[in-house]
């Protein structure tokens, strides 16, 4: 590449705002993860298992995401970004199962291979996009339904609190969740409430929710930002410990409420392998290779008896 070259090359990026170097861009090696959001602790750990992965394969890694996993125009325009800038390979947590398809298959018509990560895009792994790397998610919602059924012995009144509309992972959860909790005997009160994508809004939600949460033995909420709000609407409420809560992920408050009795079990993912494979897989298509088109990252019900067994343990850090 002559020196002339590669400096409007150069220009060309700083222009866009991007750092990443001409040879990057140039050989191959730099890709992108664009996650749902960026404030939660589940996408600070997809970050750190792909970048883990990114030293060790040699690839240039960005991760950029929205700030509030509802704002879907952003996530939209990120992704034309690095299409236009050619990015090697793309891994995205569509925010929405519809919204996302134009982009995705933008990139697939300019060949770069775009990996799903998290959240179901609307389409076919292996055909529509080059894979699908996420939690089982309705499997991970029947685990957690049916520990509320053994929680509640077999009977019992059950509120679900959804996320938002759209987001394809956490639907999963909640009508896994309600598959398994009707099956079990337990009558639901609610199922059509949603909370947003805040902890504050989860809470607001939750309140609004008193009166049903009050008549409730127990309550599911499908993933981090809604547990927490619900926590923090217990305590307002003065029902932690009086309902069987059971809610999804990981992070410092919610580990430590499951350890004081405030939770009684949390499904939790393995959020460093997503991020660890989402990368791999982008490496292997980069260089021609093939992929499994679907991988299950697993999961684990997390409770007050087992988080302090090694194969628990390590996931709630």
């Amino acid at each position: 590449m002559s020196r002339s070259i590669a400096f409007l090359l150069c220009s060309l990026l700083v222009a866009c705002g991007d750092s990443a170097s001409v040879e990057a861009v140039a050989d191959g090696k730099r890709i992108v993860v664009i996650p749902k959001g960026t404030t939660h602790v589940f996408w600070r750990s997809v970050e750190a298992g792909a970048r883990d992965a990114a030293t060790a394969l040699g690839l240039e890694m960005t991760f950029k995401g929205p700030l509030r996993e509802n704002d879907r125009a952003t996530q939209k325009q990120l992704v034309q970004q690095f299409i236009g800038e050619r990015v090697a390979g793309i891994a995205l947590a569509p925010l929405d199962a519809k919204a996302l398809v134009p982009e995705v298959l933008q990139a697939k018509e300019r060949g770069i291979p775009v990996v799903i990560i998290d959240s179901a895009l609307d389409g076919t792994p292996g055909e529509d996009f080059a894979s699908f790397v996420a939690t089982d998610n309705e499997k991970s919602g029947r685990l957690a339904g049916e520990e509320m059924v053994r929680l509640l012995g077999g009977g019992g009144r059950v509120v679900v609190l959804r996320y938002q509309v759209g987001s394809a992972s956490t639907t999963a959860r909640e009508e896994g969740f309600l598959q398994a909790a009707r099956a079990g005997g337990l009558d639901v009160l609610v199922d059509n409430r949603y909370a947003g994508a805040t902890i504050g809004e989860a809470k607001t939600a939750a309140l609004n929710l008193a009166d049903e949460l009050r008549r409730a033995d127990g309550v599911f909420c499908p993933c981090e930002p809604v547990t927490n709000g619900m926590v923090l609407a217990f305590d307002q409420l003065g029902l932690l410990g009086k309902k069987q809560l059971v809610g999804f992920d990981a992070s410092p408050p919610l580990v430590a409420a499951l350890r004081d009795g405030k939770v009684q079990a949390l499904v939790v993912q393995n959020p460093r392998r997503m991020g660890r494979l989402a990368v791999e897989h982008l490496k292997a298509l980069i260089d021609g290779a093939r992929v499994d088109t679907v991988v299950d990252t697993g999961c684990v019900l997390a409770t007050r008896a087992n988080m302090d067994r090694p194969e628990v343990a390590r996931l709630l850090r």
